[in-house]
């Protein structure tokens, strides 16, 4: 599928966020044409949620990770909210608790992975840990620059047990992002989400853009593959995730296994039992 091509990382890709457009709409220019087609996708998807959840042998881990204000809840509710939700959850990662920091940074996120036949969202996830703890300088170079491989290697191992793995990373502008904050101070409705350090993250963006660039460039491997998606437009964004998790899906290839009983001998028996009540 090109949509997939275009926005995946190749491994050892050499990334520089400023040369990717965060406002690009490729594949789909029409706002109105890519809410139908999302539609098609969401309607699809439901039913290979099915599949998953009945084949009951391998789950699907989607992470999301983004600069603040970029639409990690906006794309959970619009493309994630049509699956059923017995078989699909989601967790975001927060600082962690005394307990978890008394485990390996990876402690908590094996918690929470998803179990065979149902999909896991992680809004935020272990990549935090080489992210914000690089930022904001909250564990020595050392520590954190020998993530990478860990992270890689614990993802590998979780491709090689049955779950498929796939990464997004919401592309906005430094602008776009002053924009939606300004919306949120301007609505009461969701001057909630807003905290002094919305503003003091900021001004990071920099550093930020540099640590997601070594991510990307480090972190995306065939059994565990980056998107970057332009994330300007909401619509493009909903329309381009969707199109990407439709296409893994359905490459997974799910199959309904086989009936555990004689279904015709089932069929007659309900048959000779609705009979005998007449």
């Amino acid at each position: 599928m090109k949509i997939t091509k275009r926005f995946r990382i190749e491994p050892s890709s050499h990334i520089r966020l400023t040369k990717i457009a965060s406002d690009a709409t490729p594949g789909c220019h029409d706002k109105d044409a890519a809410l139908e087609t999302l539609g098609e996708s969401l309607a699809a998807m439901r039913k290979l949620q099915y599949r998953l959840f009945a084949e009951n042998r391998r789950s699907v881990l989607i992470v999301l990770q983004a600069m603040d204000a970029a639409g990690k809840d906006g794309l959970v509710q619009h493309v994630m909210s049509g699956m059923n939700p017995q078989g699909c959850r989601v967790t975001s990662f927060k600082v962690p608790s005394v307990q978890e920091k008394q485990h390996d940074f990876l402690w908590r996120v094996h918690q929470a992975m998803p179990p065979a036949g149902e999909i896991g969202i992680f809004n935020r996830s272990h990549y935090e840990d080489v992210l914000v703890v690089r930022v904001r300088q909250l564990a020595p170079p050392a520590v954190w620059k020998a993530r990478y491989a860990m992270i890689n290697d614990f993802e590998h191992y979780l491709s090689d047990n049955g779950v498929t793995i796939v990464k997004f990373f919401l592309h906005i502008s430094r602008a776009e992002q002053a924009q939606r904050l300004q919306e949120r101070l301007d609505d009461p409705d969701r001057n909630w989400k807003f905290t002094p350090a919305d503003i003091e993250e900021r001004r990071f963006w920099d550093d930020y853009q540099r640590a997601y660039e070594d991510v990307l460039e480090r972190c995306s491997t065939p059994w565990a593959p980056w998107h970057v998606i332009p994330s300007d437009h909401k619509w493009y964004r909903n329309w381009a995730v969707a199109e990407i998790l439709r296409h893994t899906l359905e490459k997974m290839d799910l199959r309904f296994p086989p009936p555990l009983h004689d279904v015709r001998d089932l069929r007659r028996r309900l048959r000779t039992q609705e009979a005998r009540k007449r």
